[in-house]
């Protein structure tokens, strides 16, 4: 009827989307998770699979605690006393005692004033940073960057938006002095790990060109980091970039839903900064928050990830992630270096990375292959991330799968 013709058009849309190599195909639904057992961790059936059980070696859940006993106990009891929805926005009787406790936590974990909470990280970024540009601000963007950064910056359409070589302090020095006399207000944005490739912004260096740079600008340089995954993986006590680099960010955003293992995500600024948004953020006045029990699981993974508990899963996760670096580069392959659990597999081939994601799928492993034009060609990867829910018979069982590879 009246869709026939737009359903033609997008039909043809999606055929595009696959002849160009970048159709995400269909999702593979989990239907049971089967918890760690005999020196193994916790394997996952699939819809459509039989009795198979997989190793999930793709997932953004470092530390493993979107299974935790705690972490689930703290959800449960939440939605007893809370029910399993705000059931309005934030202004109108949306807020709950548990969303005002963790943003609380959050504030402290981060040595921060004030914290405030998204529905999900994407709508943290989308929230935050066009929030911060007018027409009289100039951009400065890592040339990697995620894609909830760039849809927000064309989202609130600066004055300029100046793209800098990837982690190129030179390039990004070069490209502040060339925005002198043409804005009053620069802003600099970065991840803080990668997610392709799990490098990190060198934060004490960007943040020393900021500082040189300050007076030039009458509303100054603002950093902007989002280390969705960087919290909870990355740093002695998990806190992220700041902590590996020992340096901040004027302003960091990060997610509940990867290493803390629930949902939603939150920014972190001082108290001008935070109130300000909390008057004037769409997705922050326009939207539910995330529920009261994922509050109370998000507050008790924090609290988790503050112990001796916390500092055991990174230590396992540690582990695990120099066990699996170092049997791949024993078998030969290219692997970028780096502390983060992303490890990338430089296979450089598209051909080749998808025979090797299809063959560590017949042999029950789930993988993220990345290609071309996803990425450039010629860095084409297979992105394996480590958790602390591996365990050395897990790692190396992944190892053994790969050695018996032929292209």
């Amino acid at each position: 009827m009246g869709q026939d013709k737009l359903s033609k058009v997008l039909h043809e849309s999606l055929q595009q989307l696959d002849q160009k190599g970048i159709h995400k195909g269909s999702e593979k639904v989990i239907t049971a998770i089967h918890g760690a057992t005999d020196g193994l961790g916790p394997r996952y059936s699939l819809a459509g699979y039989g009795r198979r059980k997989f190793l999930r070696m793709n997932s953004n859940s470092y530390l493993g605690l979107s299974l935790h006993t705690k972490i689930i106990k703290a959800e449960e009891e939440a939605v007893r006393a809370f029910g399993t929805g705000p059931g309005a926005v934030r202004f109108i009787s949306g807020t709950l005692a548990p969303h005002v406790q963790l943003e609380k936590q959050l504030a402290q974990f981060h040595g921060r004033p004030e914290a405030m909470i998204f529905s999900a990280a994407y709508a943290a970024i989308m929230g935050v940073i066009p929030q911060l540009i007018n027409e009289e601000t100039i951009v400065l963007s890592d040339a990697l960057n995620h894609n909830s950064i760039i849809n927000s910056i064309r989202l609130a359409r600066p004055a300029q938006k100046i793209v800098y070589q990837h982690l190129d302090m030179a390039d990004l020095e070069k490209k502040i002095q060339s925005c002198q006399g043409q804005a009053r207000r620069l802003l600099v944005i970065s991840d803080g790990v990668f997610s392709m490739r799990g490098d990190s912004v060198p934060l004490a260096e960007v943040t020393a060109l900021c500082r040189k740079y300050q007076g030039v600008f009458a509303e100054g340089i603002t950093t902007i980091i989002d280390d969705s995954h960087g919290v909870g993986a990355f740093g002695r006590s998990g806190r992220g970039v700041e902590e590996y680099s020992n340096a901040r960010a004027d302003i960091l955003v990060a997610t509940l839903g990867k290493a803390l293992g629930v949902n939603g995500g939150y920014v972190v600024a001082t108290t001008p900064v935070i109130n300000y948004l909390r008057q004037t953020s769409p997705f922050y006045i326009y939207s539910n928050p995330i529920t009261p029990p994922e509050a109370a699981a998000a507050a008790a993974a924090l609290s988790l990830l503050d112990s001796g508990e916390g500092r055991e899963l990174l230590a396992t996760m540690r582990h695990m992630g120099k066990r699996f670096r170092a049997g791949l580069l024993d078998a030969g392959y290219e692997v970028l270096s780096g502390d983060h659990p992303i490890i990338p597999l430089m296979l450089r081939d598209t051909v080749k990375t998808k025979a090797l994601v299809r063959h560590l799928f017949e042999h029950n492993v789930l993988v993220t292959g990345l290609n071309y034009p996803v990425v450039p060609q010629g860095d084409e990867e297979i992105r394996f991330q480590v958790s602390a829910s591996h365990t050395e018979r897990d790692i190396d069982y992944v190892l053994q799968i790969l050695a018996q590879f032929t292209a």
